[in-house]
């Protein structure tokens, strides 16, 4: 929706109503100093042919803050540590959180492992990143509670290193994480078995939904956990097709330990920089969002 503004002595005050799936969401002039975090998988495409530009471009809508889903070998996106930070700081945003991660290892392949990770942490301080967030197991992690326990105590370990180094571990979220296996929910097997100090967890808001499972019950059955959310719908944020309801999760910010929100899209309904814009009016413009 586009609405045309006239200024009238220097004073307007404009406030807009939608409802957006079950519940209304009131807009009024965007208020300044949100940190709305971006997670680059949104614009994956864009990032594999002009990653400099595309993080140009998401710097110029307002967002703050990125989350990178493309490190490998000790770059990020091809580009050296320092390189792609100072790419992020001329947007405007902190590249301050970032996806990747190994599958659990055997005990012959451990210390290659370790390695791999010392590599990983070292290219994640060189670029002043605060979290870095596995996103996802292999099969050995949902398929039995033994095979889930592995995966916990070697996140605690990966945690630990990630502590000497000044940044934050953490694991995110799809959907199977909310079955059932040997009478336990996956996702409370590994908030049970991880430690609080070495361990958070970026709640993806719209996976847990999906999963049959409402944020804001975990938020009080394991309050403080949830450090970085992920603001993800079916498709862009406030469309026509949306199915979040998002003021009840975001009023249970302090609860849930939220120190940081981002949004991920991981279909759009048109074109890619568009959606992120609405996405990100949304989060700027809502009243339950306080910072």
């Amino acid at each position: 929706m586009r609405v045309k503004l006239s200024v009238r002595k220097s004073f307007t005050v404009i406030v807009l109503a939608v409802f957006v799936t079950g519940g209304l969401v009131s807009f009024s002039a965007p208020k300044k100093g949100k940190e709305v975090g971006v997670q680059l998988y949104s614009v994956r495409d864009d990032m594999k042919t002009d990653p400099k530009g595309t993080i140009a471009k998401l710097g110029a809508m307002g967002y703050k803050l990125a989350e990178a889903a493309g490190y490998s070998n000790g770059k990020f996106y091809g580009m050296e540590p320092a390189a792609f930070k100072a790419v992020c700081d001329a947007s405007g945003m902190n590249f301050f959180s970032s996806h990747c991660g190994q599958n659990v290892p055997d005990k012959a392949g451990w210390d290659a492992c370790m390695k791999w990770w010392d590599t990983c942490i070292a290219a994640h301080k060189a670029a002043g990143v605060k979290y870095i967030v596995q996103p996802s197991m292999d099969k050995v992690g949902y398929e039995s509670l033994a095979g889930n326990k592995r995966y916990c105590d070697y996140f605690n370990a990966v945690g630990a290193k990630c502590n000497a180094a000044g940044i934050r571990f953490g694991y995110h979220n799809h959907t199977q994480e909310f079955k059932t296996v040997e009478g336990e929910i996956i996702y409370d097997h590994m908030l049970k078995n991880t430690d609080p100090a070495k361990v958070m967890f970026e709640m993806d808001l719209y996976w847990i939904t999906e999963g049959g499972k409402n944020p804001v019950d975990y938020f009080t059955k394991y309050p403080g956990r949830f450090e970085l959310w992920h603001v993800k719908d079916y498709r862009e944020l406030g469309g026509s097709d949306a199915k979040m309801n998002f003021k009840p999760i975001f009023d249970n910010a302090k609860k849930a330990g939220m120190k940081h929100y981002i949004v991920e899209v991981e279909e759009f309904n048109g074109k890619p920089m568009d959606g992120m814009k609405q996405s990100l009016d949304l989060l700027q413009n809502a009243e339950y969002v306080k910072k």
